[in-house]
């Protein structure tokens, strides 16, 4: 007798079973184009129905997780892949480049990010006392890790609360919990450490990156950023690089012109106007400097971006 014969489908694991859950999740939320921001303050969901042009922002400290699609974010000259297998962490504020390269009507990019406060991991370390923190990898304040089970449960346990506002003010901060303490048991868990470790050389140079960012438009003078780090000139200088991919002076560079160019599109300064605000007191260095970062002088960049838009 012939038996019939029937190929058989790929089994679907766990991990695809929570991925498409949390696929389905975001797009509820967020049944549209655009950023929605939600009753979780920390919280926020994007959905993108093709992939994007490159756009520079300014990434707070963040955990980002992507459910369908794939992005790219640029950290100087080095590039960040993730998609739904991997997360990317942004440990401390950084100027970057991000592109969605991934995404279309019938399958949109689908993420969500959540903000990191440093001063709750200083808590949930101080509470739990040592955490199993793996050896530091490159110390760099931008990563992306493999996304495994228990981290992505936290994240969807969390994203359910919208369906109960009443549940958020109590549970949501527990989970939020979770999911730090998730982060810090993962491989790069001590560049968190580090960063809320008020003795590590890394935290004394988040005090110059919070410094840079509150003062970007004042004349810098790395002797005085470095007694605000409590670091030498070289160790400061030195980490600085390590953490950002930058120099303080570049970093500096990237805060001036990024909001120059927010206030010319969304304030409708002047180009000499939008120059001097961040602290350019040289037109021409200023537009010069603006064409290497954006690809072309400010005037002809903002037709760009007003055609585009």
């Amino acid at each position: 007798m012939q038996h019939a014969t029937s190929e058989l489908a790929p089994e679907t694991s766990d991990d695809d079973l929570q991925s498409n859950e949390l696929a389905q999740l975001i797009a509820r939320f967020a049944p549209e184009e655009g950023i929605h921001q939600t009753a979780i303050s920390a919280l926020a969901l994007a959905r993108c129905e093709a992939p994007s042009a490159m756009v520079h922002a300014l990434y707070l400290p963040a955990l980002c997780i992507i459910a369908q699609g794939q992005k790219v974010v640029g950290l100087d000259d080095e590039r960040y892949i993730y998609d739904p297998l991997n997360y990317l962490v942004a440990s401390v504020t950084l100027p970057v480049t991000g592109q969605v390269t991934q995404a279309s009507p019938e399958q949109p990019y689908l993420s969500l990010r959540l903000d990191i406060d440093p001063n709750d991991i200083s808590t949930l370390i101080a509470e739990a006392g040592p955490i199993g923190v793996p050896a530091a990898g490159s110390g760099r304040g931008l990563y992306v890790a493999q996304l495994d089970g228990t981290l992505q449960d936290a994240v969807m346990r969390l994203i359910r609360l919208l369906d109960n506002p009443r549940d958020i003010p109590m549970l949501a901060p527990l989970i939020q919990r979770e999911i730090l303490y998730r982060l810090l048991c993962s491989p790069q868990g001590q560049i968190l450490r580090d960063i809320a470790n008020a003795d590590s050389q890394t935290h004394r140079v988040t005090r110059a990156i919070d410094w840079l960012n509150r003062n970007f438009n004042e004349p810098l003078r790395i002797e005085d950023l470095a007694k605000v780090a409590n670091l030498s000139q070289s160790t400061l200088h030195h980490r600085f690089k390590a953490m950002t991919a930058m120099s303080p002076l570049q970093y500096q560079k990237q805060l001036r012109l990024q909001e120059a160019r927010r206030l010319m599109v969304c304030e409708n300064l002047e180009v000499a106007a939008a120059g001097y605000r961040v602290g350019y007191e040289s037109p021409s260095q200023f537009s010069r400097e603006y064409s290497r970062l954006f690809g072309a002088p400010p005037l002809r960049d903002l037709a760009r971006l007003r055609n585009a838009g």
